[in-house]
């Protein structure tokens, strides 16, 4: 299973064995992608994956809309990927291509959002909204339970409540300040306004998960301007002294 399609899913296939076609130059294992929203990170590597090979597409009725609305992604053949719609906070197996179950559940829950930016309306802001647009995911084998919420503009005190206690939890890292993108000279938008909280301030991620207990926390989703990405700058030792780790390419884990 795949959580999100960035749009360098073809490199990280290619460098992780595991996803690499097993018995032919098509039999891909990957038996079902987890989408947590239309914006381009999450959906744009489905095009990657039109290789005529069987898996299911799990996302909310909200983002199977987007994919319907676009034809370009009818490349992915609808008789052979299927696509699942996933209802909130309802356990769903992950189905494996043949119908077997995989032994995962994947939970999908909203956290606060906003519509893609390609979706925006011109001449006005977009309201943040918690409903089915913006989603996390709780990936389950019935024994240990991982959290992934690569998008989150707040932290709310359901959200709070759901993750407290959790074994491990990667978690949105986008900005390491609001106004970040504004100062580099790199966008208009601060991290509000593109529907992410940050990492630092007395709102941000580091606060906000301070006394929740989460035994692992992994910054993820993190954009080229954020200076955590520097092994050695004093924003790293910062989250490295909250517990927290810099997700990686190649990263593994186990629970």
């Amino acid at each position: 299973m795949v959580l999100n399609a960035s749009p360098d899913i073809r490199q990280q296939i290619e460098q992780t064995p595991v996803l690499q076609p097993q018995t032919g130059v098509r039999s891909s294992p990957i038996a079902a992608v987890v989408l947590t929203g239309g914006d381009v990170d999450a959906i744009a590597g489905l095009l990657t994956l039109r290789e005529r090979q069987p898996f299911s597409v799990l996302a909310t009725s909200r983002v199977h809309q987007v994919l319907d609305d676009n034809p370009i992604f009818e490349v992915l053949a609808r008789g052979i990927v299927a696509r699942q719609r996933v209802m909130l906070d309802e356990p769903t197996p992950v189905p494996l291509p043949d119908g077997a179950a995989s032994g995962l559940t994947v939970t999908l829950f909203a956290v606060p959002g906003k519509v893609p930016l390609y979706l925006e309306q011109p001449g006005a802001a977009p309201a943040l909204e918690e409903t089915d647009q913006t989603v996390g995911a709780a990936v389950s084998d019935g024994r240990a339970t991982l959290f992934y919420v690569p998008s989150c503009a707040a932290m709310t005190p359901a959200l709070a409540d759901r993750l407290r206690g959790a074994a491990a939890v990667f978690f949105d890292g986008t900005l390491w300040t609001d106004d970040e993108m504004i100062r580099a000279g790199l966008g208009p938008k601060t991290g509000q306004r593109m529907g992410h909280m940050s990492v630092s301030g007395p709102d941000g991620t580091l606060a906000a998960f301070a006394g929740l207990a989460v035994r692992r926390r992994i910054l993820l989703h993190i954009n080229n301007s954020n200076p955590i990405l520097l092994a050695d700058s004093p924003e790293r030792a910062q989250v490295a002294a909250a517990g927290w780790e810099v997700g990686y390419d190649g990263m593994e884990l186990t629970l």
